[in-house]
C-alpha cells in the first residue's frame, strides 16, 4: 500500500512549524521519526492532508540537566538518549525503558517526543514518563503550556494535544538519592510491543522502609495505568517480597486490559501481578545500592 496524497512541508524553525499546524489544524500531522506514522499512512489507516516534517528544526533535539530536571527535546533520537551518560546518571529508568523500544534501527530514527505523542498504550516511554512524574512542554501559535505526563494520555493513541499544538520538550525530574528503578515487560518476541510492561520506582527512607513507590503499567489499559492502590499499600512498608506480591495483586486489579489475538485480559492481569512483584524487588535492591 501507498499513502493517500498529501502536501509536504519542511519548516526550519519551531515558529514556522506551529504556524503550519495552526493553519491546517486537524488536517495536518507532525512528522518526527516516522516509525509509527509512516506505516499507518502506508496502510491508509491515517490520511493527513499535509505533513509538517520536524526533522530540519535543530532546536528540538537536545539533552540537558537543569535545576533537578533532565530536559529532553522532543526530536531527540531514542538511541541518542539511550546512549547518553547524562541520561544514565540522572534518570536511569528512562534508559532501561528505551532499551526495550523495538530494535536499534528503529531507535536510531524514532524520537522521544514522537513516541510519547503517539500515545500507544503498549509503548514503554509513555509509561516511563508517567512513572517519573515527567512534565510535558507544549507549544502552539497561542504560546506555551506545560502538563503532567499522567494527564496527557486520554485514550488509545489520543492525547490532550489540540490539533494546532506540538510537544516540544519532556522534563524528567531527577529522582532523589535512595531511589531504585526497574522496567520489565513480556512480549512475544524481542522488539515486539509489550503484552504487559511495568515501570517501577522505589525510594527507601533512612530506616529502610519504603518512603515512596511509583508503579505504572503499559499494555494493561487504554492509557498508561497508574497503580495507585499498590503505591498506597507500599507507603511506609518494609520492602519484602510478600509486600511486593501483595502490591502486584493490587496492581492487577487496577489494570484495565482488553483481550486480543495475543492475550486475554485475564492473562494480562496475571502477568501484571508477576511483573510488578519482580520490578519492585529489582527497584528496591537498586535503591539499597544507591543510598
Amino acid at each position: 500500500m501507498k499513502p493517500a496524497p498529501f502536501t509536504y512541508f519542511a519548516p526550519h524553525s519551531l515558529d514556522e512549524a506551529v504556524s503550519l499546524l495552526g493553519q491546517y489544524g486537524s488536517d495536518a500531522k507532525p512528522l518526527a521519526g516516522g516509525q509509527s506514522l509512516v506505516p499507518l499512512m502506508n496502510f491508509r489507516l491515517a490520511k493527513p492532508r499535509c505533513l509538517v516534517d520536524l526533522n530540519r528544526i535543530p532546536d528540538l533535539a537536545y539533552i540537558r540537566r537543569e535545576d533537578g530536571t533532565l530536559a529532553v527535546g522532543a526530536m531527540t533520537r531514542q538511541f541518542e538518549a539511550e546512549q547518553s551518560d547524562l541520561v544514565r546518571a540522572a534518570v536511569p529508568l528512562l534508559v532501561e525503558a528505551l532499551k526495550l523500544v523495538g530494535h536499534p534501527t528503529i531507535r536510531h530514527r524514532g524520537t522521544v517526543g514522537g513516541s510519547i505523542a503517539h500515545a500507544d498504550p503498549a509503548a514503554e516511554l509513555p509509561a516511563a514518563a508517567a512513572a517519573l512524574g515527567a512534565e510535558l512542554v507544549i507549544r502552539s501559535g497561542r504560546g506555551s503550556r506545560t502538563m503532567p505526563a499522567e494527564n496527557f494520555f486520554v485514550g488509545p493513541f489520543t492525547t490532550a494535544l489540540a490539533p494546532d499544538e506540538l510537544l516540544t520538550e519532556v522534563r524528567f525530574p531527577v529522582p532523589a538519592p535512595g531511589t531504585g528503578y526497574a522496567f520489565l515487560e513480556l512480549c512475544r518476541r524481542h522488539g515486539d510491543f509489550a503484552i504487559v510492561g511495568v515501570a517501577a520506582l522505589v525510594r527507601l527512607a533512612a530506616d529502610g522502609t519504603i518512603e515512596r513507590a511509583s508503579v505504572v503499567l503499559c499494555g494493561a489499559g487504554p492509557t498508561p495505568v497508574r497503580a495507585r492502590q499498590a503505591e498506597a499499600a507500599l507507603q511506609g512498608a518494609a520492602p519484602t517480597e510478600d509486600r511486593f506480591r501483595e502490591a502486584g495483586e493490587l496492581a492487577a486489579q487496577e489494570a484495565q486490559p482488553s483481550s486480543d489475538i495475543h492475550a486475554s485480559a485475564e492473562y494480562r492481569r496475571r502477568v501484571a501481578a508477576v511483573l510488578v512483584r519482580r520490578a519492585l524487588l529489582a527497584a528496591a535492591e537498586r535503591a539499597r545500592e544507591r543510598r
